[in-house]
């Protein structure tokens, strides 16, 4: 769930206290899905809340998301200002979807 973001000049307290709350209540604008690529050893994702020295945290959403991380071959392989790269098999199997959270 997406939290509300003031901009930088509001002066409503309850529209930033409503932003503090959201964030106390666990919401956050770092998360999406992913799917990774077929047939390529890597998938970049981008995000624009991702930047150097974030930390990318996956769950499987599916049985070959899944299985994917049982094989052992995926990683986050770089993480940058506004993307990161997963790297994982070269496979033909479709459907290897991921949710994301971004943290730092």
């Amino acid at each position: 769930m997406t939290a509300y973001v003031p901009g930088i000049t509001e002066t409503d307290l309850k529209k930033i206290v409503l932003a503090i709350q959201q964030l106390a209540a666990g919401r956050s604008n770092a998360v999406g899905t992913v799917t990774l690529a077929t047939g390529a050893a890597s998938t970049v994702v981008i995000d624009k809340n991702c930047a150097v020295g974030s930390t990318p945290l996956l769950t499987p959403m599916t049985a070959n998301a899944a299985a994917e991380i049982g094989n052992g071959t995926m990683h986050i392989s770089a993480v940058a200002n506004g993307s990161f790269t997963i790297s994982h098999a070269s496979s033909a199997t479709t459907g290897r979807a991921f949710l994301y959270v971004l943290q730092g």
